[in-house]
């Protein structure tokens, strides 16, 4: 399997933790942080696994605009800010 980095953003919703990754538009959930990001980290692994099967992968990241470094890694497009912010 590939190298892979990914951002995270957890989310509370009542009782339930949610694990997001914006880059690849992939979520999961669980009953505390550590749990909803583990869960996460297993949705994310079978993605990869079932875009490489399908041969999809390589166009799923560079159209997320993930980018390899020299050591193969794909890394992906720096989250810089996240805000919260009220319109009224």
């Amino acid at each position: 399997m590939i190298s892979i980095d990914y951002d995270v953003i957890v989310f509370e919703e009542n009782e339930t933790y949610i694990a997001y990754c914006p880059e690849l538009d992939v979520s999961s959930c669980g009953h505390s942080i550590e749990h909803s990001k583990e869960m996460l980290r297993t949705a994310i692994r079978l993605f990869i696994e079932e875009t490489e099967k399908m041969g999809t992968l390589k166009d799923i990241l560079e159209e997320s605009r993930f980018k390899k470094d020299v050591n193969g890694r794909w890394l992906p497009p720096r989250l810089v800010a996240t805000e919260l912010v009220r319109l009224s």
